[in-house]
């Protein structure tokens, strides 16, 4: 019986051609596996991130910090903050494998020993941490959605919350969240937007401009992260 339904069955075509099923593919310089883990993407992104973390950290004795903050911005943020829209409800052990990355940067940049507790320099550098900052990629692109600054099809997935009976809530620009059946879909772009979306204070999700809406959201997500009154 197997057998006979792994013979009947037909690869899907687009145009009459066949396409050809893939374990891992390269969309953008983001590998995407077939179950869509992201593993792959998070092991390139930690391999080549570390690479260019040795090299700079080998010009510290000849470099000030603010040039070596400059090329840590250029050569090692700029690759884990790349797409990293993606990452959002990924396993924290995946999130954790970046977030070391981050962490070593900014110890060359501050050139603190690796046993030093991360927290201060981090806080000093006034650096968001790695959930902190996919949450924020994840924010941005909503505020352009809702705003008729990005694509379509992203506004397309956010549902302005409209309750029952007039409440003070509808003039809050809340979103409504969709019901998952599954625990996978928690990690959907329409559902961890709109739980992040909700969770901001009403005076930036009401922000008059995406400059003034980044500030406030970067302020937002530092204060609370490092408990910052």
């Amino acid at each position: 019986m197997y057998e006979n339904f792994t013979d009947s069955f037909s690869p899907p075509m687009i145009n009459g051609e066949s396409l050809k099923s893939v374990k891992v593919t390269k969309s953008l310089g983001v590998f995407l596996d077939s179950s869509l883990t992201l593993e792959r993407q998070i092991s390139s992104v930690v391999s080549a991130g570390f690479f260019h973390l040795r090299n700079i950290k080998k010009l510290h004795p000849f470099l000030p910090h603010d040039s070596l903050a400059t090329l840590m911005h250029a050569f090692v943020s700029s690759r884990i903050d790349y797409c990293n829209a993606l990452y959002i409800g990924l396993p924290l052990k995946l999130i954790h494998r970046l977030q070391l990355i981050q962490n070593s940067a900014a110890r060359v940049v501050k050139n603190v020993s690796r046993f030093n507790h991360i927290t201060p320099v981090l806080l000093e550098l006034h650096w968001l941490p790695m959930q902190r900052r996919i949450t924020f990629k994840v924010l941005v692109l909503v505020f352009k959605a809702l705003n008729g600054l990005g694509p379509n099809y992203l506004q397309h997935l956010l549902t302005p919350y409209v309750p029952a009976r007039p409440l003070r809530s509808l003039h809050g620009l809340l979103l409504r969240v969709p019901r998952m059946r599954m625990k996978i879909g928690e990690r959907s772009f329409s559902f961890c937007a709109a739980t992040s979306w909700n969770a901001l204070l009403i005076n930036i999700r009401i922000s008059p401009s995406l400059s003034t809406f980044k500030s406030s959201l970067k302020t937002f997500l530092f204060n609370g992260v490092f408990n910052l009154s």
